[in-house]
């Protein structure tokens, strides 16, 4: 049922007013301190309190739609995207090579020989941006899976994008480039390619037996990044790719809020509130959480000495002994949070 759609039916940029205020309060949380994501930037400290680095995301900060925050990149305006390339090295992927390299991936787990294509779609050599994507989807073939192995295992195999900005590996709900809007059939995220298999697979027949998948599949993928509003926005695309397949295959609308239940939103914000999280990459703890230790130490004149200890991680260089918070992630397989360091260190081995 995931016939093509016109831009018109897709929005780019979910609109946070529109979000029930409840699903937003879960986007926002911070799994690892228990508290909310941080701005991690000084981009939104001209807005006043509030907009710190330092400071916590709070739902009331970005549902004011007369004075909008969060925002994809390309809505950003020249200066703004120059400035975050600059402080933080930000580069946006646009999705033909986000495509060649999931391709890539793909043609591992499939044993894919051809280097130009995969089960999900064909790759175009030459192509013009304004009128094709870069790839040609199979969208209308069922997905044939190699001997030994099943959908189901597809559907839950873990997926990472490191440095995620707005997950566009993960979710290519649009180009994060150019912003052209990718209608359902023709997305190439990770994400993307797992709901394809449910669909393919489950069918439309009961919605409930795709939504069980579809969990499954968003437990699958993980991904993290420095700055609060690209993690946010990564959960947000990560959610909508869900919403806006779901209403694509049982209703033949691509639209961000057909017939879906705040209820229904919670708990997939739940699996995704502890799989896209906030974390300093070279160091594995929260953005901004390493602080030397501060000891008062009592004199026998009644007097404190200062005692100010540094950072052992820090003053090492590595990804061990740091004072700052380490980063926890949801092992869902054992149902219980492990620090991502662990998964790291391990491999990249867990459930």
């Amino acid at each position: 049922m995931r016939g093509k759609s016109t831009d018109s039916a897709l929005a780019r940029d979910i609109l946070e007013w529109n979000v029930p205020e409840e699903v937003l309060a879960v986007l926002l949380k911070d799994r690892s301190t228990g508290r909310n994501l941080i701005w991690a930037t000084d981009d939104y400290a001209a807005r006043g309190k509030g907009f710190g680095a330092n400071d916590e995301m709070q739902v009331a900060q970005i549902v004011d739609k007369d004075h909008p925050v969060i925002r994809p990149r390309v809505d950003k305006n020249a200066d703004e995207q120059r400035q975050r390339s600059v402080k933080r090295a930000e580069v946006f992927t646009p999705s033909w090579i986000c495509n060649k390299q999931n391709n890539l991936v793909d043609a591992a787990w499939f044993g894919w020989k051809k280097p130009d294509s995969s089960p999900f779609n064909t790759e175009v050599a030459k192509f013009d941006p304004e009128t094709e994507f870069g790839w040609k989807s199979t969208c209308g073939k069922s997905i044939k899976f190699p001997k030994g192995k099943t959908w189901q295992e597809y559907v839950k195999a873990p997926r990472l994008e490191v440095s995620c900005g707005e997950a566009p590996y993960l979710a290519s709900r649009y180009d994060t480039v150019s912003g052209r809007i990718i209608p359902v059939c023709e997305r190439i995220g990770l994400l993307d390619r797992k709901l394809r298999v449910i669909t393919e697979n489950v069918g439309t027949i009961d919605p409930q037996d795709w939504l069980y998948y579809a969990k499954r599949a968003v437990q699958s993928i993980y991904g993290f990044d420095w700055q609060g509003d690209n993690v946010l926005l990564a959960r947000e695309n990560v959610l909508f790719t869900v919403v806006e397949s779901f209403n694509a295959d049982f209703f033949g609308d691509e639209s961000s809020c057909l017939n879906w239940t705040t209820k229904s939103l919670l708990e997939f914000a739940e699996i995704i509130s502890w799989n896209i999280w906030q974390m300093d990459g070279i160091k594995y703890v929260v953005p901004m959480s390493c602080k030397p230790k501060v000891t008062k130490i009592p004199q026998l004149d009644g007097t404190f000495e200062t005692h100010v200890e540094e950072c052992p991680g820090c003053r090492m260089k590595g990804k061990r002994q740091h004072f700052g918070t380490y980063c926890k992630v949801m092992d869902w397989s054992a149902g219980e949070p492990v620090e991502f360091r662990a998964i790291a260190e391990n491999g990249g081995g867990h459930g």
